[in-house]
This record gives structure tokens, C-alpha cells and sequence, in this order.
């Protein structure tokens, strides 16, 4: 369990094909000597396992479900990633629940900014779309953010000047592709929804027309 606040970037040191999958090796600087076999750390808002530590770099072993389903099938040696450790039993919780658990990806459609505002649009996949609400809470590349708007299939986040200097979301721009987990709230209440109405023939979009979702 994560909280969307991200302490440190970190860079891929190296990245090579074992079976299974793939062995990231990830350059976290002084997080390293607070790291255990095994411990989970959220790689770009991926949970993954520290297999083995040196001076100032992990490595994890990422299956092969999970470079197709994430944007880390794609990074590359030299990229930069976020990273945060789990939540300890009496943390802060400044952002909010994070499972570490990729819904899906969404595209970077737009990016404003300006000296008063970064907003970016995304188009997330339609798996994940259902769960994007006004004002909810969204995981991006392991980042927590609130929803700014909801538009037809895209919806924007508006990041403050410390979120831009501390993580990777600074350096998006159209075209790239992020990891997006909703609020496990939200998909909570929408997996009811749907049941409850497979059970009595009522559809999520019916719900919408009718103003209750």
C-alpha cells in the first residue's frame, strides 16, 4: 500500500531480458540502505519487489503481464522513474490509498502551461474511464492527483510547482503514455453498480441518463 507521494526519482541503470520477464536495475540514491530483500517500492506507480540492493541502486524483476499492461515494457536505460516506498503502519497519509495495482494506461492529449498553471488532458483507456469521476482522486505514474474535470472520454489534472520539480510528470508532453489507477473507492462502487445491475437489467449508462452516476 502506497500513498501517491513520491520521494525521490531514480534512473534505470540497466535493463535486461531473464525468463520471465525483465531485470530493471534502478539507481535510488540513499533509498537504497533503507531497502530490504523484498520490500515493495512503486516504480512509476508499479509495485514491485527489491530482489537485490547495492550502494545506491535496486534491482526488480518485472514479469511479462507486467511490461505489457504498464509503461515500463517501454523504458528505457537513462529514463527517469518515480519512487516511493510502502505505507508503514502510522505514516501520513498526504495523498491517498494507492495500491500499486496499474488499471491501465491513458495518452497525454495536451499539455498547458504557463507561469500560472500546468494542466494536462488525458485520454485514459475505456477500461479505466468509468472510474475517472470530477473531483476524485487519480494515480498517475505513481503520483497522487486530484481530477480537475471530466470531458466526454478525457478528463485534466492541474499539478503545483513542487509536484513538477519532485517527480517526472514535469516532462510529459502529447503523445506519451502514462500508468493510471483509479480510487479504489470509486472502482468499488462502480463494480457494485455493475452487478447490481446485471442482476436486475439496469446499465451503469442508464444510471448516468438518469442523473444518479
Amino acid at each position: 500500500m502506497f500513498t501517491g507521494i513520491i520521494e525521490r526519482t531514480g534512473i534505470i541503470r540497466a535493463s535486461r531480458s531473464v525468463s520471465g520477464g525483465q531485470k530493471l536495475s534502478v539507481e535510488v540514491g540513499s533509498m537504497a540502505s533503507e531497502l530490504t530483500l523484498g520490500a515493495s517500492v512503486a516504480v512509476s506507480g508499479v509495485c514491485l519487489t527489491v530482489s537485490n540492493t547495492t550502494n545506491d541502486s535496486a534491482d526488480f524483476d518485472v514479469i511479462k503481464e507486467t511490461l505489457s499492461l504498464t509503461t515500463l515494457g517501454s523504458k528505457r536505460v537513462g529514463d527517469k522513474i518515480n519512487l516511493e516506498r510502502s505505507l508503514r503502519v502510522g505514516d501520513r497519509l498526504d495523498g491517498h490509498f494507492v495500491q500499486g495495482h496499474v488499471d491501465g494506461l491513458a495518452e497525454i492529449t495536451s499539455v498547458i502551461s504557463s507561469s500560472q498553471e500546468w494542466v494536462a488532458w488525458l485520454r485514459p483507456e475505456k477500461t479505466v474511464a468509468a472510474f475517472i469521476i470530477p473531483k476524485g482522486s487519480v494515480t498517475i505514474d505513481g503520483v497522487s492527483l486530484t481530477i480537475a474535470a471530466v470531458d466526454q472520454d478525457t478528463f485534466s489534472v492541474a499539478l503545483i510547482p513542487t509536484t513538477l520539480t519532485l517527480t517526472t510528470l514535469g516532462n510529459l508532453k502529447s503523445g506519451d503514455k502514462v500508468n493510471i489507477e483509479t480510487d479504489i473507492v470509486a472502482r468499488t462502487i462502480v463494480h457494485h453498480l455493475n452487478q447490481v445491475g446485471d442482476a436486475k437489467g439496469i446499465t451503469l449508462g442508464s444510471l448516468r441518463d438518469a442523473g444518479f452516476a
